[in-house]
């Protein structure tokens, strides 16, 4: 009878596996990682305590993102283990914008391996604003880095495709699939940045002159151009920050979507570059592997323990959303995630 009660036990086990896959899908968490009723907790005060903040103002040179409701306000938290909390405007669909080169560049190393990338792209802060010209002439890697907008073209560029069509749906199903939902262009907000991209195809150019850029400049201005168009809202750009700080692996849907070994750079990147030339600045009251992008989201990763995003249009003079960094710096600072703390691996 006892042998007869085991096999029911396992038989009841496999049938619930099966009946409930997403189970066998999470991933193991910190032994560090905050409770949940904690986390709650703090973003509850950190949305209190900001939500009335209305320092900056919307970008404006891209004329879509001057339209964006600056009063907008979501914060999103998306664990390795795939629980989720999510408060204020999450739903609301906000262009990606440069948070996208995040991704751009994880695809490329997908494809070409992180030595290969490095040594066509780089990795070094330029210490001006991410459309600078003059970073492009002075630093002897012309790129500088994946995250100012010349070293994002040239990423880009490295992207395989038979044409352009096939460039941009590979990147898209990409960022689909970090975000574990299918995601999609924001017509308008390409149209409106394809209209006013000038700038941008004057930087491929220049990097055409360096043989800094690896397929037709124009092209990979207008993929660029489309990528940053995607429209992610809070929750979805949480996700696509916890598959990284999951070890690549997407913790809601159990995918290897980035490989292992390429994290660890793709991160130290962020450190350096993720917030242009304010990077320095938030690694030091910050410390966490973050992307900014223009349209106002800003994602941040606690590696092996989860990510927070943050939507909020109004930026500062780097292009930065002001209330985003408010936050993720107050939750960062009560939760122990400052990677550089020895507070966030549980050393008191």
């Amino acid at each position: 009878m006892y042998r007869n009660r085991v096999c029911m036990r396992v038989l009841a086990a496999i049938l619930a596996a099966a009946i409930f896959p997403v189970v066998s899908l999470a991933q193991s968490t910190s032994p560090v990682a905050p409770r949940r009723q904690q986390v709650e907790a703090i973003v509850r005060e950190a949305f209190d305590k900001y939500k009335s903040d209305t320092t900056g103002k919307n970008a404006d040179y891209i004329p879509y993102l001057a339209q964006v409701n600056p009063k907008l306000f979501g914060i999103a938290i998306v664990t390795t283990d795939n629980q989720v909390l999510t408060m204020g405007d999450v739903n609301y669909s906000f262009s990606i914008q440069s948070i996208s080169k995040v991704f751009t560049l994880a695809l490329a190393m997908e494809e070409l391996g992180p030595e290969k990338a490095f040594q066509r792209i780089g990795s070094e802060p330029t210490g001006r604003a991410f459309n600078s010209v003059n970073a492009v002439v002075d630093m002897p890697t012309h790129t500088g880095n994946p995250f100012v907008n010349a070293g994002a073209i040239a990423t880009t560029s490295l992207i395989n495709g038979k044409n352009e069509d096939e460039k941009w749906n590979t990147i898209l199903a990409f960022y689909s699939k970090a975000s574990g939902e299918k995601l999609a262009l924001i017509d308008e907000v390409y149209k409106s940045e394809a209209a006013t991209n000038t700038g941008n195809k004057a930087l491929a150019m220049l990097l055409a002159k360096y043989e800094r850029i690896y397929s037709d400049p124009f092209e990979a201005v207008d993929i660029y151009t489309k990528q940053c168009s995607v429209g992610v809202n809070a929750e979805q750009l949480a996700r696509m920050g916890a598959t990284l700080a999951n070890n690549g692996v997407n913790p809601a849907t159990g995918e290897q979507v980035i490989k292992r070994e390429d994290i660890p750079y793709i991160l130290s990147a962020m450190t350096m570059a993720g917030l242009y030339d304010a990077s320095g600045s938030w690694a030091w009251h910050v410390g966490l592997p973050a992307k900014s992008g223009v349209g106002g989201g800003i994602v941040a990763v606690a590696p092996g323990k989860g990510a927070i995003a943050v939507f909020s249009p109004r930026l500062d003079e780097a292009g930065n959303s002001v209330k985003a960094q408010k936050v993720i710096e107050y939750v960062a600072d009560h939760l122990d995630y400052n990677i550089f703390s020895p507070g966030s691996v549980g050393l008191k």
